[in-house]
């Protein structure tokens, strides 16, 4: 395997790929360059300066992989190296410990000052009880967000005494309790923390996820820290909680501009600031380097890799069989997340008929790839199993014998603390993919376009004002089909619509007398 090592990297990640393929090291390239370059080469490796555009990737001939030696892969047009088979690969825990230690020391610096008194004292000033600060020990610390950042920094922040709050939606209790944390809501922990920092990634549940209204719960003096992703906090809210007092001190190392030029939280001494420096530290810069090159290593000798972000191809016989079962199994997935409430301790998986006698590591991890998918987890192919085991649930695989009169059947359920949530599907000739039942209602479930499935009581003239609701909002209804488990139990409908549906639309359909319950869904 020939390599491109188009950004700096870290001499042990050169020395590592040079140990079994051929490393060529060439910085600074023009996009024009490397477009012409890229042709000779079977893996390309790049930090954040190399831009790989749909032209670099539509221009290479040979390339397998792009590795980025980081976490994110926004200069990485993803889309289309998946669309051409190529593998894209990061390095996602290299940066850890980096990034809890980081936010460890904003933390120490906001409750003690410690960037506004050294200012000063260089400026001849010796104001001590100006710069007070708080301890931690005692306190109460909320950390947004449970994944490996914020599980290194609960632990740490225990050995300072504090008591740890947290909200993860993906984390059970069981991994909370070996954690010493306890599970809450985001409103508990602005209600109740003394210090907050978040560790999500920046979707659209957790945009603006702390904003003036979450402020207006807070504790007066309360402290805050973020450096995961700018834009979970919202700036100009947070810069006005500052000078009014109410937040006594934040500090920021990521924003949702950088640089962050004309930003509000620019301008308040008690907002501390630094550059994205959550991963710039040596060892960091060595891990990412070497965890990458060693994934490409991997596919070097024909091995899968552990951290693509893509899927990898599957072999064309594998696929020709298999395709069909894992769409299903992967809409099942997106179905059963969506209807469940983001969290949950156990995931079963049961095969029946002919599906049973294949190959289901596949179908499996095509079920835990669309049900991490629906709930906001940057899955794939090759780690939604790991993923799944971060938070703590189970996964239960088994074979049955009982297939309702189907030639195969899939069984899907989602266990939350004694809640179940359970849907089956079949493949009909090898291709067509049916959902068929959703808890105790056999009834046919589209899988794939925009949904809503809801449940109403069993009487007249209900169906009929939920589709004038619809029509009013300017949704057009593509297919319907009701179903109850027996007479006078409600029942269960699902509406196949053209469009996502808005929530003021959705609002009016849950207002029909009569409708129990309604949920849009995407599949």
């Amino acid at each position: 395997m020939r390599v491109l090592v188009s950004d700096s990297l870290s001499e042990e990640g050169v020395k590592r790929l040079e140990t079994g393929t051929e490393v060529d090291v060439l910085t600074n390239l023009s996009h024009e360059e490397l477009v012409k370059r890229i042709k000779d080469y079977d893996a390309l490796v790049v930090r954040s300066g190399t831009k790989v555009t749909a032209d670099v990737i539509n221009a290479a001939d040979k390339l397998k992989v792009i590795g980025r030696a980081g976490v994110g892969v926004d200069n990485i047009d993803v889309a289309a190296a998946t669309k051409k088979g190529i593998v894209v690969l990061n390095a996602p825990g290299g940066n850890t410990i980096s990034a809890a230690e980081h936010t460890i020391a904003m933390m120490l610096a906001v409750a003690r000052n410690i960037p506004q008194a050294n200012v000063a004292l260089h400026k001849g000033e010796w104001n001590r009880k100006k710069y007070t600060g708080v301890e931690f020990f005692n306190k109460t610390l909320g950390i947004v967000g449970l994944g490996r950042v914020g599980a290194e920094v609960a632990t740490r922040m225990k050995a300072f005494g504090m008591q740890i709050l947290a909200f993860d939606p993906f984390i059970t209790e069981a991994k909370a309790n070996q954690l010493g944390i306890k599970l809450t809501t985001v409103e508990d922990i602005v209600k109740n923390a003394d210090f907050i920092t978040v560790h999500t990634p920046l979707t659209n549940d957790t945009r603006n996820l702390i904003g003036e209204k979450q402020f207006a719960m807070m504790k007066p003096g309360i402290r805050i820290v973020n450096c995961a992703r700018g834009g979970i906090i919202n700036e100009a809210d947070l810069a006005k909680a500052v000078a009014e007092g109410k937040v006594a001190g934040a500090a920021i190392d990521v924003f949702t501009k950088e640089p962050p030029t004309g930003n509000p939280l620019l301008e308040q001494e008690r907002i501390i600031t630094t550059p994205h420096l959550g991963a710039s530290t040596a060892e960091a810069q060595i891990n990412v380097a070497v965890a990458v090159a060693d994934q490409i290593l991997k596919m070097a000798k024909g091995q899968l890799p552990t951290t693509a972000i893509n899927m990898p191809a599957i072999s064309p016989e594998t696929m020709a069989v298999m395709e069909p079962y894992m769409k299903l199994a992967e809409k099942m997935g997106k179905l059963i997340g969506q209807l469940s409430g983001k969290r949950f301790n156990e995931l079963e998986i049961i095969y029946g008929g002919s599906v049973a006698d294949k190959d289901l590591k596949p179908v499996t991890i095509s079920a835990v790839k669309g049900l991490l998918d629906s709930m906001g987890r940057d899955a794939n192919f090759v780690n939604a199993i790991s993923l799944l085991r971060e938070t703590g649930a189970k996964l239960v695989e088994s074979k049955t014998d009982t297939i309702n009169g189907y030639s195969n059947i899939i069984t899907m359920r989602l266990r939350d603390n004694g809640h179940v949530i359970s849907v089956n599907g079949t493949v009909y000739g090898n291709k067509d993919r049916r959902i068929v039942q959703l808890n105790d209602y056999k009834v046919y479930i589209p899988s794939e376009g925009n949904l809503i499935i809801a449940t109403h009581e069993d009487k007249p003239n209900i169906i009929g004002p939920c589709c004038t609701a619809l029509g009013e909002g300017g949704i057009n209804i593509g297919g319907m089909h009701v179903g109850r488990a027996s007479e006078g139990m409600p029942q269960l409908m699902i509406l196949n619509v053209d469009q996502p549906v808005p929530e003021e639309t959705l609002a009016r359909l849950k207002a029909v007398p009569g409708i129990l319950s309604a949920k849009l869904v995407t599949i």
